[in-house]
């Protein structure tokens, strides 16, 4: 059990995040009460037939009273919506936190809904599969995986311990950083591959000269890793795109420009070059799995890594 204890814990959406939040606060004795709100009554069912909460509604307003910490887990442009709904059924002095992935857009649609008796401290833990809905959760989902909270300049640092204590009690390592900036990073090291996954992805799909069945048949590695990626749920990656667009059309020019010095180096036949910027891309590789956040396993160690557990 851990030390950090909340009377209740409203989750306001199910899916993959939601749902692994459900099972590790049970798990980890992290909440008296787990409320579970979402607006589709199919998946609150699952979630209720799958024991997940100690309460279910699709009113998110009635699943945020009395909440001590509320976690919301829904598709960025949903954000403001959802501050609009629970704004004025919120406990003074709750912490009113997120997952979003584009913390600039987040904020800026939140904040100005909540009241100012409660604590919002915005946060992204990165970790994820490319599976969805509340079947798709599993406890372990933030083990060794970064939580990056957000906080605003003024936040309360009590209530930015007891949320930091909450991440790292599910597992996670934590860290803060400006809205802005983490925006800039996650644009490189989240949004633009899924990017480009779904460009490829799309790009076999339209060629005339390769069948369907030849690009299921005969994927490689490679390809079958930017599928992974691809399939990853549409309403959330549409967001993602519409709120940082400023980031990641940043990082898109650069990698423009970067494919394009490739295309010279390939066409000009410069070994030199092309050696050069694949050993330097292979020595990422090796450090991310030094710092822990991948295994040295064949196929990634994906093949074990990404099954959910009940």
């Amino acid at each position: 059990m851990s030390d950090i204890h909340f009377n209740k814990i409203a989750l306001i959406g199910i899916g993959l995040i939601g749902s692994s939040l459900a099972r590790v606060i049970r798990r980890e004795g992290l909440a008296g009460h787990i409320a579970i709100a979402t607006r589709s009554p199919e998946t609150l069912k699952r979630a209720e037939e799958l024991g997940l909460g100690d309460s279910y509604t699709t009113d998110n307003a009635v699943a945020v009273q009395d909440a001590d910490l509320v976690i919301v887990s829904v598709p960025v442009g949903s954000s403001g919506l959802v501050a609009r709904q629970i704004a004025g059924s919120l406990k003074p002095g709750a912490i009113v936190t997120d997952v979003g992935s584009t913390k600039g857009s987040v904020i800026t649609q939140m904040q100005p809904e909540l009241p100012a008796n409660v604590h919002f401290i915005p946060g992204h833990p990165i970790a994820g599969t490319e599976y969805s809905g509340p079947d798709a959760g599993f406890a372990d989902l933030f083990i060794n995986r970064w939580c990056i909270l957000t906080p605003l300049p003024d936040t309360d640092a009590t209530e930015l311990a007891k949320l930091n204590a909450f991440w790292e009690a599910c597992g996670s390592k934590t860290d803060q950083m400006d809205p802005q900036h983490h925006d800039l990073v996650l644009a490189i090291v989240s949004h633009l591959p899924h990017i480009i996954a779904y460009n490829i992805v799309g790009t076999a799909n339209d060629l005339e000269k390769v069948t369907e069945s030849e690009v299921i048949k005969y994927s490689a590695s490679g390809f079958r890793d930017f599928t992974r990626l691809a399939a990853s749920d549409p309403t959330m990656w549409r967001d993602v795109c519409l709120h940082n667009k400023d980031a990641i059309l940043e990082m898109l020019g650069r990698f423009s420009e970067d494919l394009a010095s490739l295309q010279r180096a390939i066409r000009w036949s410069d070994g030199d070059a092309l050696f050069d910027l694949f050993t330097r891309t292979r020595a990422i590789r090796r450090g991310i799995i030094d710092a822990g956040q991948e295994v040295d396993a064949p196929n990634f160690g994906r093949e074990a890594a990404s099954k959910p557990t009940k």
